[in-house]
């Protein structure tokens, strides 16, 4: 015959549970030295990154050439942010090349992990597209650029097949925006496949059985099965992906140096040219927090729908 077991009542004190009159614990010495550890990481993070943003934001509403004392301006540099149409010229390149590097070096990284993570040697496949990853973006810039100069490798190549007037590349506007999105997926291509494909060893094999079973192959099997299971990795690599292309600077610098006069730039190199040559850190810095503002703000809103799209599955 079977006894019931009832749970034990807790123990009161003056009506109260035992815990509530528990002293308080202390801290151990092992929790003093961790903290004692992490404390310098914590300090270095402040002064570097804390202290300068501080900095950026109040120079922002100042008016400031490096020299003197900052005048209070306030919002001024904002305003003249906007009125000028060289910034709106920059935020739309910019938000082109969010485009692009979403569509180019995600769309194929994608597709070269799918085409490969199921062929023998298919390490060997990607290598060649992970190689540029390793390379600075400067020294793609400056491949690129020795590629489709005036009568450069792409030119001759095309000379060569009776093409002897090319476009310009990286002259005429908005082409030349768009052949420098192709450079830095040329050099992105490589570690979102990479990336994809640790998402799709990491998958179990009897889902994939299972479907396989029931008759779904190609694109069926793709979006019943494979995409829903690497959504999570998606998610980090569009973030990281929009992240990178709203701060791109180096590339552009190195190809076309924002022009013909500034109608490559992106929010970043108008930043540098404001700051740096033109000696204005007042509207430098308000590029700079206005930058800042929208990164942060473009990584909340896809990280909440990634989040709310995960709690409704």
């Amino acid at each position: 015959m079977a006894v019931l077991q009832t749970p034990e009542r807790e123990r009161t004190v003056g009506g109260l549970p035992e815990a509530a009159h528990r002293p308080p614990r202390r801290k151990t010495p092992y929790q003093a030295a961790a903290r004692g550890f992490i404390a310098p990481g914590v300090l270095m993070v402040a002064v570097l990154l804390y202290l300068p943003l501080l900095w950026t934001t109040f120079l922002s509403f100042t008016e400031y050439n490096g020299l003197g004392d900052p005048e209070w301006v306030g919002l001024d540099n904002y305003v003249e942010m906007f009125d000028d149409p060289s910034f709106v010229g920059s935020l739309l390149n910019t938000l082109l090349w969010v485009a692009g590097t979403l569509l180019i070096p995600v769309g194929v990284g994608l597709a070269l992990a799918l085409l490969t993570w199921n062929l023998p040697g298919g390490i060997w496949l990607r290598l060649p597209f992970l190689i540029p990853y390793a390379i600075s973006g400067i020294g793609v810039g400056v491949i690129w650029s020795f590629i489709l100069s005036a009568n450069g490798a792409l030119d001759q190549a095309l000379a060569m097949i009776g093409i002897a007037d090319p476009p310009r590349w990286l002259v005429d506007a908005p082409l030349n925006t768009v052949v420098m999105i192709i450079a830095a997926s040329w050099q992105g291509v490589g570690v979102n496949a990479l990336l994809f494909t640790i998402g799709l060893q990491s998958i179990p094999k009897e889902p994939l059985e299972a479907a396989r079973v029931d008759g779904a192959t190609g694109v069926r099997l793709f979006g019943s099965i494979l995409w829903p299971m690497l959504r999570p990795l998606t998610a980090v690599v569009v973030g990281l992906s929009i992240v990178a292309s709203l701060k791109t600077f180096d590339i552009v610098l190195s190809m076309t140096k924002g022009g013909p006069g500034r109608a490559s730039e992106t929010l970043a190199l108008t930043m540098y040219r404001e700051t740096f040559v033109n000696s204005d850190y007042g509207l430098g810095s308000a590029i700079a927090v206005f930058l800042s503002v929208v990164t942060l703000v473009a990584s909340v809103l896809y990280l909440r729908q990634q989040l709310s799209q995960k709690h409704e599955m």
